[in-house]
């Protein structure tokens, strides 16, 4: 038996014990699973800890509960012929001639971590305690400290130095919104809690820290959903002297090292690809790898097309293999669904065996041309069982966007485990648009440094100009981003007179950072990206709550503590804070 947490109280662990211990006498303690009488002289008990189950023999009646917290002393011995196991990693072993210690009495649960069927949210939420007893959560969170140990210990590796920076900090252009904290020794101004410690890492590498990270909190006040809590954990680092193809590998030996620490095995090597290439290709930046229909542009097949559904400037398909089937009633949904996304409509065709070879099957088969007909066929490599989506319109981004999102509804279901892909998206725009005023808006924080051949377009043609930044995707999950930071004070300049903000609002918000960039600011990079998300799925979960000790519910709350809840006046007026009108 592993010794391993052996203390004055407890010789080792319930799930460790084997065939190796037989003869031992053991000191465990644990919670009673379940309990089961034989008799008046004969009963079972299931000790459990975090580490697993065990049974315990004792040869009389036992006044213990489901949950109450026991000590057990007995000798392992090996079950009877026929009685083991399978299902327990004890199993062929149980403890004997047991003496019980009953050293808390449990009330009977609301919920049991022996349930087979998933409780409700709300109770779950309520008594999160008892919910993280169920093997599932134990299992997701000792997970979550593997991989926290194996990104410090490779990230340490490349030299990095870990510092802590502050959780009151002054309002940053994150672009979401910030949980306000209000100064009691200065009413009427407030802190905010950090969306990220992008300001202050910057300040690191001019304080000549070069390579700093940090296993951060931040905090967003956006409404949760699967994959956002409020509050929520990052894994963040800058460099100095560094390019952005540094960052990445770093950062890719990181995660690799963390995928190889808890699955076994390293992921496969991470492709890179554009923004406008994976935008082109999976209609998505973030382009899940895992499976195919990639999206296909039918501007070369339609060329003069008559058929008005597909004779838009932008046109493009998706190939569903074995689609062929799919029922007019589900077609009609897709249809629904590509309006929904933005679309004016979806075209659809069955492709099924002819005599002389594939046809298309749709109501608007026959306003194509057997030529068109033979190019759409040739252009998506469909084949008789198969089904070709297509969406026309007038703008790139919004019809690739479309096709992407049917891509992910219809490719996301397809069978069996598919083994997890990293990729580097890189290039993207600096800019996503332009405002009511004709200002260009921000893709990214203000910090990031347009691509240096793109610079002189920073003022005249800003919508064109490449930044320095790269995120990185795991099946179909944004981990992270990161960027090339301007060191420059001349080039910030440029990006906040291109934004439209003034040199007065520029030291008002950011006068601290620009003082800094004047006193010899090395260049730098960095990245950061969301540990939740990155453990979340690597325990196969899709709600990152499921990797959280004490998330929140979807509508905020926490139900176990009832946060959050009113102050009383007292407490507001030492704020400076006025009560709420009754």
């Amino acid at each position: 038996m592993s010794e391993e947490l052996a203390t004055s109280m407890r010789t080792g662990l319930c799930g460790r014990l084997g065939l190796d211990d037989v003869g031992r006498r053991v000191r465990l303690c644990g919670w009673v699973a379940r309990r089961r009488e034989h008799g008046e002289h004969l009963a079972f008990v299931d000790l459990r800890d975090y580490s697993g189950v065990v049974q315990c023999v004792v040869d009389r009646a036992v006044e213990v509960r489901g949950e109450d917290v026991v000590a057990v002393e007995g000798i392992v011995r090996r079950r009877p012929e026929g009685t083991a196991n399978p299902r327990l990693a004890t199993g062929e072993v149980e403890i004997a001639e047991c003496r019980i210690e009953r050293l808390a009495a449990a009330q009977t649960p609301p919920l049991s971590p022996e349930d087979r069927v998933e409780p409700d949210e709300a109770l779950r939420m309520r008594y999160r305690y008892l919910d993280l007893r169920r093997p599932r959560l134990q299992r997701n969170l000792r997970l979550r400290a593997q991989v926290s140990s194996a990104l410090r210990s490779a990230i340490e590796r490349h030299g990095f130095c870990e510092v802590e920076t502050p959780l009151l900090w002054a309002p940053t252009p994150e672009g979401a919104r910030e949980f306000a904290v209000p100064s009691r020794l200065h009413h009427g101004s407030f802190y905010v809690l950090p969306q990220s410690p992008q300001l202050a890492k910057q300040l690191l590498m001019v304080a000549g820290f070069d390579r700093y990270y940090q296993i951060a909190r931040c905090l967003r006040d956006e409404d949760p959903r699967a994959d956002r809590q409020y509050e929520f954990t990052q894994f963040d680092l800058e460099a100095s002297f560094v390019s952005q193809e540094d960052v990445m590998a770093i950062v890719g030996d990181v995660v690799r090292a963390a995928a190889q620490a808890v699955l076994g095995e390293p992921p496969g090597p991470i492709e890179t690809m554009t923004y406008d290439e994976a935008m082109s290709r999976f209609g998505t930046d973030k382009p899940d790898l895992r499976f195919g229909m990639e999206l296909v542009d039918l501007g070369p097949a339609l060329t003069g097309t008559g058929l008005r559904a597909l004779a838009a400037p932008q046109r493009r398909a998706i190939t569903v293999p074995g689609g062929g089937q799919t029922s007019r009633s589900r077609l009609d949904g897709l249809v629904d669904r590509a309006r929904q996304l933005g679309a004016p409509g979806l075209a659809w065709f069955r492709v099924q065996a002819g005599e002389t070879g594939p046809i298309l099957e749709s109501p608007l088969a026959g306003h194509l041309s057997d030529q068109e007909r033979a190019a759409l066929l040739a252009a998506t490599g469909a084949e008789p069982g198969d089904l070709v989506l297509a969406v026309a319109g007038e703008e790139w981004r919004s019809v690739c966007t479309v096709l992407g999102a049917l891509r992910v509804d219809l490719g996301g279901q397809e069978p069996g485990p598919r083994p997890s892909r990293f990729v580097w998206v890189v290039d993207f725009p600096m800019f996503k648009g332009l405002d009511e005023t004709g200002r260009p808006v921000p893709a990214h924080h203000p910090f990031t440094m347009p691509h240096p051949e793109d610079l002189d377009r920073l003022a005249t043609d800003p919508l064109s100009v490449r930044a320095q930044a790269y995120d990185l995707v795991l099946n179909g999950w944004e981990l992270g981003s990161g960027s090339v930071r301007i060191h420059r004070p001349d080039v910030q300049r440029s990006v906040f007179a291109a934004l439209g903000i003034s040199e007065a609002e520029a030291r008002g918000r950011f006068g601290f950072l620009l003082d800094a960039l004047a006193y010899g600011a090395p260049p730098h990079a960095g990245f950061a990206f969301g540990l939740d998300r990155l453990v979340a799925i690597f325990c196969g979960e899709e709600n990152i709550r499921e990797v959280i000790a004490f998330p929140k519910t979807q509508s905020g709350a926490d139900l176990m503590t009832g946060a959050p809840k009113p102050l009383s006046d007292a407490a507001l007026a030492e704020l400076g804070l006025a009560p709420p009108a009754r």
